[in-house]
């Protein structure tokens, strides 16, 4: 029987031998590296920076500082796609410590029936009880007729179990029955919990305050501060940082769609930041912190750094151009970004990259210029002079990567960018435009450019920001797949997705007037 298999195996061989004749093809590796056409490229299954889970999208995070593991808890909204009609948003969470990783820790609190309170869940906010060393986490339970504050605790934050006797409803203390969720607790200088709740009280948008001295008793304390105009203020996030106090809230309105914050010397200060729609901006760009492109922005603190994390949407048929610019809105839910918060002498805050995140795209990739405009580009000793017009294409991207270089122009009105997806076939590609917006002030345009383009993408721009007084820029570029972060100087955090920039080129452009580049290196992972 042996000899008859060994026998078998040999005539295989022979016959696979004989196959490899001169006229059989022989299969090549793609030269990707010296190529320049534009690939259809897709997102790996699953996110190494920006926490995306195997099935499903990251909603609305809940992030929670762990005294006891000493590590970040992000809660979060489990977003299905297609979710049940009527039961969906059960809260999921990772953990991490470095915010370049998360371990997932699956479902933490269900979803309840058809005919529970919490038959789909909304956001929330967790605090920890050193005295009885519990966890606890409210959340707003949402139905078709109600919204209402629920309550589940934990000793381990792994078994979590519901209050069903608790139940905080906005009917009760004379605040609108379908709209009340979002809350946020933490504890004040006073020694109590505050709860916070965004609302209506008579056809105005509140965000109104509960007290407590146990977690478990609450006392209607009025209205803690009036939303703008029309506004509707989301995920609210009060904090003290240094010397000052910051209320961080997302806009829900379609026009704005964004987060945003306040501030104040006082908590009492913060409150009146918004008194008779009178808005006190906290800085020159009504404190916007990012762009459409990173949405639910809520804080954690481990007592050094604090954090911010947000979701980044999807879009629509992974078309670039679909930003859900006003009257629409972007795809609910995508991926988990975080950044670290840059507290200013002036109390101002901006978002910016965060070390352990840096440090994670460790390889360096080698820079090649495979293509540049016939005028406007000068190369010396890797530095690129640009002139109106110029263009320098660079080799292939990997999947996960930090670029960064430095730009230095001649004049604040000077108009630069970088492109991605872009190859020298492209009828398309996107581009990141710092675009001159009056004499001293800059913002970044997302603009599809390209014989086939549509020039500027309205709705995926960012806040103005002031130009450099050394009229100079150091930008840092992370992407992770399709997710795309772009830092400016510390004075610009801009999120985004754009799909296909893994495994293409790029190109570093000037729009008006003359930049030099420097300094440019490409890293990955």
């Amino acid at each position: 029987m042996k000899n008859m298999i060994y026998a078998l195996l040999l005539a295989s061989m022979a016959m696979s031998f004989a196959s490899c004749d001169d006229e059989s093809p022989v299969l090549t590796q793609k030269d990707w590296d010296g190529t320049t056409n534009y690939f259809s490229s897709t997102d790996e299954k699953t996110f190494g920076t920006y926490y995306q889970p195997y099935v499903g999208y990251v909603g609305d995070p809940m992030p929670f500082y762990d005294p006891v593991a000493g590590d970040f808890k992000i809660l979060y909204l489990q977003d299905f796609r297609p979710n049940p009609e009527y039961t969906y948003h059960p809260i999921w969470a990772v953990s991490t410590s470095d915010m370049s990783s998360y371990t997932s820790m699956g479902e933490l609190i269900p979803y309840g029936s058809r005919t529970d309170a919490d038959a789909a869940i909304g956001t929330g906010s967790t605090i920890y009880n050193e005295g009885n060393k519990q966890y606890y986490t409210f959340y707003t339970g949402h139905t078709s007729a109600q919204e209402v504050i629920m309550l589940a605790t934990s000793s381990d934050f792994k078994t979590w179990i519901k209050d069903k006797t608790f139940y905080l409803q906005g009917g009760q203390y004379g605040y609108d029955v379908k709209n009340f969720r979002d809350p946020f607790v933490f504890k004040g200088d006073d020694g109590k919990y505050h709860m916070i709740v965004s609302t209506m009280k008579n056809g105005k948008g509140s965000l109104v305050e509960f007290l407590s001295e146990d977690l478990i008793n609450w006392q209607d304390n009025g209205v803690f501060m009036t939303m703008m105009w029309d506004r509707f203020y989301e995920c609210p996030d009060i904090f003290k940082m240094g010397d000052w106090w910051y209320m961080i809230y997302s806009e829900k309105h379609s026009a704005i769609r964004r987060v945003q914050y306040f501030k104040g010397r006082t908590l009492d200060e913060l409150k009146n930041s918004t008194l008779n729609d009178n808005a006190v901006w906290p800085d020159a760009h009504e404190g916007f912190l990012d762009s459409r492109g990173f949405y639910a922005g809520k804080t954690a603190s481990n007592g050094t750094e604090r954090y911010i994390w947000g979701w980044c949407p999807t879009r629509e048929g992974n078309n670039n151009t679909a930003v859900g610019a006003a009257p629409a809105e972007p795809q609910w839910a995508g991926a988990l970004v975080a950044h670290k918060l840059i507290q200013h002498e002036d109390g101002t805050i901006t978002l910016g990259a965060i070390d352990g995140i840096s440090d994670k795209y460790a390889k360096t990739s080698e820079i090649k210029v495979m293509a540049q405009s016939e005028e406007g580009v000068q190369i010396n000793n890797e530095t690129y002079s640009l002139s109106s017009g110029g263009y320098v294409l660079f080799n292939r991207l990997n999947v996960h990567n930090k670029i960064t270089f430095k730009v230095s122009v001649s004049d604040a009105s000077d108009k630069f960018g970088f492109s991605l997806c872009r190859g020298t076939d492209s009828d398309k590609f996107y581009s990141m435009v710092i675009n001159p917006e009056g004499e001293s002030k800059k913002k970044l345009n997302f603009e599809e450019e390209g014989n086939l383009g549509m020039g500027f993408i309205a709705g995926a721009d960012s806040y103005t920001f002031e130009s450099p007084a050394d009229n100079t820029y150091n930008v840092t570029v992370f992407t992770d797949n399709s997710v795309c972060v772009v830092y400016i100087n510390d004075v610009l955090a801009y999120t985004n997705r754009v799909y296909g920039i893994q495994k293409n080129c790029w190109s570093i452009n000037c729009y008006d007037g003359n930049i030099s580049v420097s300094d440019l290196k490409v890293m990955y992972y």
